[in-house]
């Protein structure tokens, strides 16, 4: 009797404990700790290096009491979140694994970026140091958004600008007089073989909400019997897909033989509208794998062969129904420079393993993993998300292959063709004299090229650029969590 009593106590213990266990993982996080509660939780079940941050093992912490103390040891979610990304070597190293996830407290912001949406005057530029070693900036413009404040004024591809608002442009006050003002005035100047010197112009901009047409440039070059497509493509913005299929229907109505795609200033987006225009490209590969997504190990490990499948991205034949204006190229020339990033890797690498492609320009970033934005809610997605914060997350959730299952290309994809763009002989976009479209219709044509540059242009490495500054980075996402994902994080 003594032992079966025994066994009951022991039945009502164990049941008691499990549901005492089951009870402190469904408490709510205190109010001070929601944002760092929701940050921690989402790294944790979706974060491409979860297994190899400790803080984020599923077993990290003995009881719900040592998590919250762990949480409540940072006052910022900023702070939290950095600490949790795949940076082993400092706290934050240049080479760090991880460059390129991101939080911010107004996921409605968040969404318009990555919609081509931004607080924006319309000139797109690049800053770099005045000389190796100097904190004085100048900066360049590398082109005009249409529809914009700058597209109404006197501003240009190639002008330099040294000061805004009268004050020199410095490594310390850029961010202050480019980000926090609405209203500025660029300063102009001009190099004179050593030295930048302001000439006296300068130009007032206006920021306003304004929404970016990725597509920049599209025409037909007829040169030396070929009829040569030129498309320079900024963004892949999901919303402006349909436009894009109508941009190839005006070349394939043309009789394009040959397309030259311009991603030299594509830091990336969506990775459904990279399928997408990579379809456009070709076309004769409908239902064929073009990328291949890898997932955490926790997730990856829970999945069955059908869901396994559905990480395979396929070439298509129609946008939502509406056929694709596909080119059925066998060759595609396709421009780059160092700021070339993610989508847009994602096309030239998924392309690879059908059809020829001829990289002319610099090697791009090298970002081959992805993201998707992650929402405080049980399933990490909009649905019914905490009411409390508008916090949201981009962190890195997906490595991404072609389809011969190559994707280690973290120093970036060199050229076939090696260019460097020179702002003194910047040219002017879509004529057939600009450095790169010269080589590009050379390449195609046979036709040698008139040199344009030489060996003693103006050479200025990177600093920053106006989508970085206003928010916009270097981009491959999934418009929502895959229906993979929820069934696990039910």
């Amino acid at each position: 009797m003594k032992t079966i009593l025994r066994s009951v106590l022991l039945i009502f213990l164990l049941a008691f404990s499990l549901q005492s266990c089951e009870d402190e993982d469904d408490v709510a996080a205190p109010a001070d700790l929601q944002v760092n509660d929701f940050v921690w939780r989402g790294l944790n079940q979706v974060y491409l290096w979860q297994a190899d941050v400790p803080n984020l093992a599923d077993d990290r912490f003995a009881n719900k009491d040592a998590f919250n103390s762990f949480l409540a040891g940072y006052s910022k979610p900023e702070e939290l979140f950095e600490d949790l990304l795949n940076k082993p070597v400092s706290k934050y190293p240049i080479n760090a694994i991880d460059r390129f996830s991101w939080i911010v407290d107004d996921y409605t912001v968040l969404e318009q970026e990555l919609n081509g949406i931004s607080k924006n005057n319309g000139v797109d530029f690049r800053l770099t140091r005045v000389s190796e070693g100097s904190n004085d900036l100048v900066g360049y413009v590398r082109y005009i958004i249409a529809n914009s404040d700058a597209s109404t004024k006197d501003v240009k591809r190639g002008y330099f600008f040294t000061a805004v608002n009268g004050t020199k442009l410095t490594v310390s006050n850029y961010e202050a007089l480019l980000l926090n003002s609405d209203s500025y005035t660029l300063n102009f100047a001009d190099y004179n073989g050593s030295s930048f010197v302001l000439n006296g112009k300068s130009v007032s901009l206006t920021k306003t909400t304004l929404e970016e047409n990725p597509i920049l440039i599209n025409k037909v070059i007829n040169s030396n019997g070929h009829k040569i497509g030129y498309l320079m493509y900024n963004g892949f913005y999901a919303d402006y897909d349909a436009r894009l299929n109508e941009a190839f229907g005006e070349l394939k109505t043309q009789g394009v033989t040959d397309l030259v795609l311009d991603l030299r200033y594509n830091g990336g987006g969506s990775v459904r509208t990279a399928t997408r225009l990579a379809s456009l490209i070709t076309g004769q590969f409908d239902g064929k794998i073009f990328s291949k997504r890898q997932y955490n190990i926790k997730l990856m490990a829970s999945m069955s062969t059908d869901e396994l499948e559905t990480l395979n991205d396929r070439f298509v034949n129609n946008i939502d129904g509406t056929a694709l204006n596909s080119l059925n190229l066998s060759k595609v020339y396709i421009l780059t420079t160092d700021n070339t990033a993610s989508a847009s890797e994602l096309v030239i690498n998924g392309l690879k393993p059908y059809v020829n492609v001829i990289q002319i320009g610099e090697t791009t970033i090298g970002k081959n993993v992805g993201s998707f934005t992650v929402y405080d809610s049980e399933t990490l997605t909009k649905t019914k998300v905490n009411p409390n914060h508008k916090y949201a997350m981009q962190p890195l959730v997906l490595k991404i292959a072609n389809s011969e299952d190559f994707g280690d290309y973290t120093s970036g994809l060199t050229p076939t063709y090696l260019q460097q763009e020179f702002v003194t002989s910047y040219g002017v976009l879509g004529e057939t004299n600009e450095p790169f479209l010269a080589t590009a219709i050379s390449k195609i044509t046979g036709v040698t090229a008139k040199r344009i540059q030489d060996d003693k242009e103006l050479v200025l490495p990177y600093f920053s650029d106006s989508k970085k500054i206003n928010g916009v980075r270097n981009e491959m996402y999934l418009e929502t969590a895959p229906k993979e994902f929820l069934k696990e994080l039910r």
